[in-house]
């Protein structure tokens, strides 16, 4: 009886979901109501009361704000505001400069950013412009930058994947290394794909490299020092093990403080809003994950996630059907459900089948973030699409920007089934630490 409420209570959760009632409130009602039938209401209300503070009090979600203060402080105080310049200085004689640029300079931002949309956001301000005068289709453009994008949840610091090994009760710096290389992984099969689109239609990316005047790589790089230095000092700790990714929060929160303010570009106004920013998305972001915390103990209630881990198990399904069905099934709730809210709602399900198969969650919580990142691009609600809609609506509609990412779509395929073809490719780098 108890597995019959379970699947009643995730049927229930996705029927909330599909009539838009907000991820965190469905997250909420649905344990709520599902513990109040299955042991009263007294039980259900006690469960309410004590999951927010058992929650939140994990020391591993401090690094939340932290990361998100640090990408709030770079962005308003302008220290992000010279990767493309930098990155046009470096790559200007490659094919296709301009496009491939912006997807480095992505990756530069998504170093001190953490969020896809904040990424595509910044940059398709500064780059899409640019790449329409040069020659560059506006579809084609404006796709670029809402793919380039996703890398903001890739390399860390990755909120995405704090929230993963939060619950997933994994090392997080292990799985922000293991991010990098997919990240760039990532990032190499976007440049593939606009070196292909210059030889093939150079009719919508001109081959041309870049006109070299006014382009100084030396002034270009050391515009970005702060930037660099703020990464440097932050993925160095992380990766010698000075301190935890937890700590790293702390220090580049600290660090963008203080580079902002030692240039010179830190005033009251662009901290005080990029505290606001800071609180209002840590906010979203833990309520969403307490309604999460819920919703998993309502599961292990009832026995349904013990119940599907046996079911997976005895139906003895191989690596590769088990990897389709989990990347089916992410591209499908990707298309309706943001990022957070999805993965929230199927770890409960799904970690314990890959605890019982042995596979490493490390690896499977970068394939996670990888999967998840897909449905920003994907339609019919690719939030980072209707982000660049909003900042670029004089170029591209909607439709445009769709059929823009298409040839990125193709390239995120194969990098997944790279990741799925060869863990070890994700896993070396934290197996040497």
């Amino acid at each position: 009886m108890s597995v019959v409420t379970g699947v009643f209570g995730v049927i229930a959760l996705f029927v909330l979901l599909a009539l838009r009632v907000p991820v965190a409130l469905a997250l909420i009602a649905v344990p709520f109501g599902g513990i109040a039938w299955l042991l009263g209401l007294a039980p259900a209300i006690g469960i309410l009361s004590n999951t927010p503070f058992s929650f939140v009090a994990n020391w591993t979600l401090s690094a939340v704000p932290m990361f998100l203060l640090m990408g709030f402080v770079s962005f308003h105080a302008g220290l992000t505001g010279g990767l493309f310049e930098a990155a046009k200085a470096v790559l200007r004689r490659i094919p296709g400069a301009l496009a491939i640029s912006s997807i480095f300079a992505c990756s530069g931002f998504a170093a001190v950013c953490g969020s896809s949309l904040a990424t595509a956001a910044a940059m398709g301000r500064i780059a899409i412009p640019e790449m329409v005068k040069s020659g560059y289709s506006a579809s084609f453009a404006s796709g670029s930058i809402a793919a380039g994008g996703t890398i903001g949840a890739l390399i860390p610091p990755s909120i995405l994947m704090i929230i993963y090994g939060v619950f997933a009760e994994t090392s997080v710096t292990r799985v922000f290394v293991g991010g990098v290389t997919i990240g760039l992984l990532t990032a190499l099969a976007y440049s593939i794909v606009v070196l292909l689109t210059c030889w093939l239609r150079p009719d919508i990316a001109p081959p041309r490299p870049l006109d070299a005047e006014g382009l100084n790589t030396r002034r270009a790089l050391l515009d970005i020092w702060p930037v660099l230095l703020l990464m440097l000092v932050v993925f160095g700790g992380l990766f010698t093990g000075t301190f935890t990714a937890t700590e790293a929060g702390a220090v580049g929160a600290i660090g963008a403080i203080a580079i902002s303010a030692l240039t010179g570009r830190m005033t009251w106004t662009i901290f005080k809003t990029s505290m606001i920013e800071t609180l209002q998305t840590s906010a979203s972001l833990f309520i969403i994950g307490i309604g999460a915390a819920m919703f998993t103990r309502f599961l292990g209630l009832t026995g349904l996630s013990n119940h599907i881990s046996s079911l997976v198990s005895g139906a003895e399904l191989g690596y590769v059907h088990l990897m389709l069905l989990v990347v089916v099934l992410y591209l499908i709730l990707g298309m309706f459900m943001e990022p957070f809210g999805a993965m929230l709602v199927t770890l409960p399900v799904l970690l314990p089948i890959f605890r019982a198969e042995g596979i490493d969650l490390v690896w499977f919580g970068v394939l996670c973030v990888k999967l998840l990142e897909i449905g920003m691009i994907t339609p019919p609600v690719g939030l980072n699409v209707f982000v660049i809609r909003n900042v670029a609506s004089q170029y591209a509609s909607v439709a445009q920007i769709f059929k823009g990412v298409i040839p990125f779509l193709a390239a995120d395929l194969v990098v997944v089934a790279l990741a799925i073809a060869f863990p070890s490719f994700i896993l070396f780098l934290p197996s040497l630490m």
